[in-house]
Parts: structure tokens; C-alpha cells; sequence
């Protein structure tokens, strides 16, 4: 009897905790916004040797190729992987130090607003003041290739005289490819092709019996944890590029700031990895 108390007690502290994070039932209110979280991938990142100069870099797309849509009951509708790549891919680039991304996706309205300016300028008798845009040296191509659900799924329970517990996981993952192509050639300098895991799992308790006649207890408590999939696609392109200045730097397509870097620990741990067996 002090077991089933114990637990009972133990699932109602777990539902309050979980409702304290609502502040009110007509004014729903969660944690405050925040910047988003980074894995350790960034800091590899940010940990890269300097270049001796930085590289013009365009990126007008990095769609998502999977054509996956999240199954039923969340929406036939909502897409499996983030539309966001492009952001996400213009901003690995530019905490890199290693590129200075150029805005291509939005360049037309980049261009409605130079005319705007022309036009201003020209009233003035000033239109020699604006200058021309930057052209990319580089051209970063490529998109969300893949999306894997359920490639490893698994769990455990046992349960005894209605008490229980379990547990479950699964394994999904996201490919992405990303391609450095020489603007004055079209010849593709680097190619590279990163994956990250997503893992998602659930813990469930709960007891089930009667403790006295006609008196039946039941009770139930539990989580879930998943792996947002935009953190494992913002990764897995912060990988990308962290390969591809790699690949760079080993084919002497780009040189560093100081040529004794190239056996820095960043780049010598992604020249050095290796795909794991699945």
C-alpha cells in the first residue's frame, strides 16, 4: 500500500509540474521565447582556423527534396523537415568566417529597392552614388536529399500485479547534401553529404488493481522526448560546411590565414571521420 501511495504521489507531482508551465487556462502562456539552442556542431564551427580571405558566397535555394509529409493525425499537409534551409545554410556561412553570404533569396525585393533608391538619387542628380552589387565567387547548392522514420525502434516494460512500467525509443534521419560550385566555371568544387539521427523516446508508469473491495486504483504518468527536427537539419548542414572548408582547404581551393593551421583539431577530426555503421 505505501508503494502505491508513493507512486500515485509521484505521477500527481509529475502532472502539476507539467501544468505549472501554463499560467492560466484562458491566457495559455509557456516558457518565454529564447535563442534558439545550438549543438556541438556550432562550436566546432565557430572553431574553425581563420581564411586568409573570405569568399563571396551565394545561396538562392536549399529546398526540401524529400517530398515527405508528416503522417495523420498531426497534418497530410505540414512537411516532415523544415522549408528553412536556405536561412539556416546563410547563417552556418556566415558563423563559419569563412564566407560572406549574398542575399539571393529575397533579390528581388533587394532589387525594387535599389530602383527606389536609383530613382531618389537620380532626382538629386545623384545616381552614380549607389554602388553596384557584390558577385558571389561561389555558389553553395544542394538541399534536405533524405528523411528515414523508424530505422531503429525499440523498448522494454514489465508489470506486476498492475504495476507497471515501460519504455520505447525511435530512430529517424535527415540527409543533406550540400555542393560549392565555381561561378566562372560551373565546375563543382566540393561535394559533401552529412546525416544526423533524430531520436525520440517515451517513459510510461502506472498502476492498475483493486486495494479493497469494490475499490479500484488506477493511475498513470509519463513523457515523451523528440529530437526537433529543425535542430537535426541546422546540424547536419553545420557539418556540411565544416566538411567542405575541409575539403577545401585539403585540395588547396582556399588557404588559411596561417598555412600551420592545417592540422588544427577541427579540421583534423572531420578529415579524420568516418561513417558509422547503421
Amino acid at each position: 500500500m505505501k508503494l502505491i501511495t508513493t507512486l500515485v504521489t509521484a505521477g500527481m507531482l509529475t502532472l502539476s509540474g507539467c501544468a505549472s508551465q501554463v499560467t492560466s487556462y484562458d491566457h495559455l502562456e509557456g516558457a518565454p521565447a529564447t535563442l534558439t539552442p545550438r549543438t556541438a556542431t556550432y562550436d566546432d564551427l565557430k572553431s574553425l582556423p581563420a581564411p586568409s580571405s573570405r569568399i563571396l558566397a551565394a545561396v538562392y535555394d536549399f529546398r526540401d527534396q524529400t517530398g515527405q509529409y508528416r503522417p495523420q493525425p498531426a497534418s497530410t499537409f505540414s512537411t516532415a523537415v523544415t522549408q528553412g534551409g536556405a536561412a539556416m545554410l546563410s547563417s552556418a556561412l556566415a558563423e563559419s568566417g569563412w564566407f560572406i553570404p549574398l542575399e539571393r533569396v529575397g533579390l528581388q525585393n533587394l532589387l525594387t529597392e535599389r530602383r527606389i533608391i536609383r530613382a531618389n538619387l537620380e532626382r538629386m542628380g545623384r545616381e552614380n552614388e549607389l554602388s553596384s552589387l557584390n558577385a558571389a565567387r561561389v555558389l553553395l547548392e544542394g538541399g534536405i536529399i533524405a528523411y528515414d522514420s523508424n530505422m531503429k525502434t525499440g523498448g522494454i516494460g514489465a508489470e506486476y500485479f498492475g504495476i507497471g512500467a515501460s519504455g520505447e525509443y525511435q530512430v529517424d534521419q535527415v540527409t543533406i547534401n550540400l555542393r560549392a560550385v565555381d561561378i566562372a566555371t560551373g565546375e563543382v568544387l566540393g561535394n559533401v553529404t552529412t546525416s544526423k539521427t533524430i531520436y525520440s523516446h517515451e517513459l510510461r508508469a502506472g498502476v492498475y488493481r483493486f486495494v479493497s473491495f469494490q475499490r479500484l486504483l488506477e493511475a498513470e504518468a509519463g513523457f515523451t522526448h523528440n529530437e526537433p527536427v529543425q535542430m537535426a537539419v541546422m546540424s547536419a548542414i553545420e557539418s556540411a560546411v565544416i566538411h567542405l572548408v575541409t575539403q577545401g582547404v585539403d585540395r588547396g581551393l582556399w588557404s588559411l590565414a596561417n598555412p600551420e593551421d592545417a592540422d588544427h583539431e577541427v579540421l583534423a577530426a572531420y578529415r579524420d571521420e568516418t561513417v558509422p555503421m547503421l
